[in-house]
C-alpha cells in the first residue's frame, strides 16, 4: 500500500490517499521500461543520415592505370572507397527507425514507470490546479511552495490551455493530460505533479 498526500495550492495537506501497488502492475518491470525507452527514442530519430556509394560519387569511370606490369595494386576506378573522395562502404542511408511495442506492453510500461515514481516519493498530488489567467509567476510560485525542484511533468486537465500557457516559458517543465502519458515521458522528468482528478485516469 502506498500512502500519498494531497496538497492545496498553498502547500497544505488536505487529504491522504492510499493506492494499491496492484493497480500499477504490482512491481516495477525494469526490462520492460528499458524496451519502452528504446522504442520511444527510436521513434524520435529523423533517419536522414546519408552517404554516397562508389556508384553515386562524382568522378571519372576511366581505369586509372593498367591492370598489370606497373608494380602497383590493381585498380578499376578512382571512385573506389580506397581513394580520396571515393564512395563510402556500408554507409548510412535514409531509413525509418520507428517501430511499435504491443499495446498491452506499452500500457504495462506506463504503469511500471508510475509505480516507480510513487515508490521513490517523486509524485506530488494537488487537489486543484486552476489559474484565472495565464501566469508564469504563479506557476513558479506554486512549484516552490510544493517543494518541487528540477524538471517536472504536470499532469492536469485544462481545456482552456491556461495551465499550459503558464508553464511554457519555464525550462524543464511540461504539461500533459493523463490520456497522453507514456512511460518515456514519466521517466524523463525528475518529479510529477498530478491533479487529484487526473490521478485516477493514469494507468
Amino acid at each position: 500500500m502506498i500512502e500519498l498526500a494531497v496538497y492545496d495550492s498553498k502547500g497544505k495537506e488536505v487529504e491522504k490517499l492510499e493506492l494499491e501497488e496492484a493497480r500499477f502492475g504490482g512491481e516495477v518491470r525494469k526490462s520492460l521500461l528499458k524496451e519502452a525507452v528504446i522504442m520511444y527514442e527510436a521513434n524520435k530519430r529523423a533517419g536522414t543520415a546519408s552517404t554516397k556509394t562508389k556508384a553515386e560519387v562524382r568522378g571519372t569511370g576511366k581505369k586509372p592505370w593498367a591492370q598489370k606490369h606497373t608494380g602497383r595494386a590493381r585498380a578499376g576506378t578512382l571512385r573506389s572507397p580506397l581513394f580520396r573522395k571515393g564512395g563510402v562502404v556500408f554507409g548510412p542511408k535514409p531509413r525509418d527507425y520507428s517501430y511499435q511495442m504491443p499495446r498491452k506492453a506499452k500500457k504495462q510500461a506506463l504503469r511500471s514507470a508510475m509505480l516507480g515514481k510513487l515508490m521513490d516519493g517523486e509524485v506530488k498530488v494537488i487537489d486543484k490546479l486552476t489559474f484565472s489567467k495565464p501566469s508564469t509567476k504563479k506557476m513558479v510560485s506554486l512549484l516552490k511552495t510544493l517543494g518541487i525542484e528540477g524538471s517536472c511533468l504536470v499532469v492536469a486537465e485544462d481545456s482552456d490551455h491556461i495551465i499550459w500557457k503558464s508553464a511554457r516559458n519555464i525550462p524543464s517543465l511540461k504539461v500533459m493530460k493523463a490520456s497522453q502519458l507514456n512511460a518515456y515521458e514519466i521517466l524523463k522528468y525528475n518529479r510529477l505533479l498530478v491533479t487529484r482528478s487526473e490521478l485516477g485516469n493514469i494507468g
